[in-house]
């Protein structure tokens, strides 16, 4: 294996999900499940170290998923990452889920923003993943999708203030805050987004506080762009920035 400078091999994310997976298992395809389909996949070979077999069980009256579970042959980071997919993409609609990408499956993974969640060598068990998703996922296209104000992409944060990434927030300059703002909504706001197929964009910054984004994309016909998903985006931002930060979408750019 190819040396890897890092103090561990895989996250500890990774690390508890091989040790104690909860999503391993299987679902016959061939049952009857009243209102319900499942796609499975499988992809990968074990001559060549790494196989996984994905189910997925969609609802066909929203196209949310509403289970997934996985085999795989391999070693642990394969059954950590399987594992943590598993429960990431649950609850989605699978329109979400088939716009997930390796890198932002990977920064879940993370422990620390900067600590890459695995080796390079095993990057190709990422790419497999999202393999097995949308091999999966392109037979359930045919149903329909309900409205994506009810399974927002962005995640809630229950993080609390960060002292050492705005210590310096009072004394900063318009343009290095602007800076900050937009590299964490860059970083840890625009992947989620794009699972909608939308975007953001920062405006401007008001009184020191207030941050005015545009929607773009998809974002700016839904409605919890002035709700669910806009009440996730500043409490990100205000525990990464500073906890009197708001968050105000300019309406000019919605189409409601």
């Amino acid at each position: 294996m190819k040396p890897y400078q890092s103090k561990y091999i895989f996250s500890n994310k990774i690390h508890n999900k091989a040790v104690s997976p909860l999503n391993i298992g299987f679902m016959d395809p061939n049952q009857n499940r009243a209102s319900m389909r499942v796609a499975v996949s499988t992809v990968g070979h074990i001559e060549h170290g790494n196989k996984i077999c994905l189910f997925i069980l969609i609802d066909e009256d929203d196209g949310i998923i509403a289970d997934v579970k996985f085999q795989a042959f391999g070693g642990p980071a394969l059954v950590g990452l399987c594992d943590l997919f598993c429960d990431f993409i649950l609850r989605k609609n699978y329109d979400q889920a088939m716009r997930v990408t390796a890198e932002l499956l990977e920064k879940r993974a993370r422990d620390l923003p900067h600590e890459p969640a695995i080796a390079e060598s095993d990057f190709p068990i990422l790419n497999l993943l999202i393999e097995a998703c949308s091999d999966a996922l392109e037979k359930c296209t045919d149903i329909p999708i309900s409205d994506p104000s009810y399974s927002p992409p962005v995640p809630n944060s229950d993080k609390p203030f960060d002292e050492a990434l705005s210590a310096n927030w009072d004394s900063s300059t318009l343009d290095e805050k602007l800076a900050l703002i937009k590299g964490i909504i860059k970083e840890e706001i625009q992947p989620y987004i794009e699972l909608d197929a939308g975007g953001i964009e920062v405006l401007e910054l008001k009184d020191g506080r207030e941050v005015v984004i545009a929607y773009q994309g998809a974002c700016t016909t839904c409605p919890s762009s002035t709700g669910s998903t806009l009440s996730a985006i500043e409490q990100i931002l205000k525990a990464k920035v500073h906890p009197s930060i708001t968050v105000t979408p300019d309406a000019s750019f919605l189409h409601f």
